[in-house]
């Protein structure tokens, strides 16, 4: 009775640890990060850019209430500009979309959602 108890504790906590580890996409040199919705409070965004090879950069965006997909994008962009300089250009398509593309010898990168406080406004993240 022991061991079978011990092992299904095991696979319990071998399927907690698979998980809680973050799920890690293939690097690309292009992204896209889709708004859908309006914020219903005021909070943050924060995203992950892991280039191949190099640190990773946390950028932080602060989103109010109220804010509309498309505003919130504006807003997403320029502080995505702000923090990630000259070796990546970020754009808005279809007015709710926020691209973000690799520029010359920069490595390719993964975007990961690290956290939002926000309610209402869906964000999904892919390659582009």
């Amino acid at each position: 009775m022991n061991t079978r108890r011990l092992s299904v504790m095991s696979a319990l906590m071998m399927l907690l640890v698979c998980l809680a580890m973050p799920s890690f996409a293939e690097p690309s040199g292009k992204w896209r990060i889709k708004l859908n919705h309006t914020a219903e409070n005021n909070g943050t965004i924060v995203l992950r850019i892991a280039p191949v090879s190099a640190d990773p950069i946390d950028v932080e965006t602060k989103i109010p209430a109220n804010t509309s997909e498309n505003h919130a994008a504006d807003i997403l962009r320029d502080s995505l500009r702000a923090s990630l300089g000259e070796g990546y250009h970020v754009e808005i398509d279809d007015g709710e979309d926020v691209l973000i593309k690799k520029r010359g010898k920069t490595p390719k990168f993964d975007l990961t959602l690290v956290n939002s406080s926000l309610t209402g406004l869906q964000i999904e993240i892919k390659h582009d």
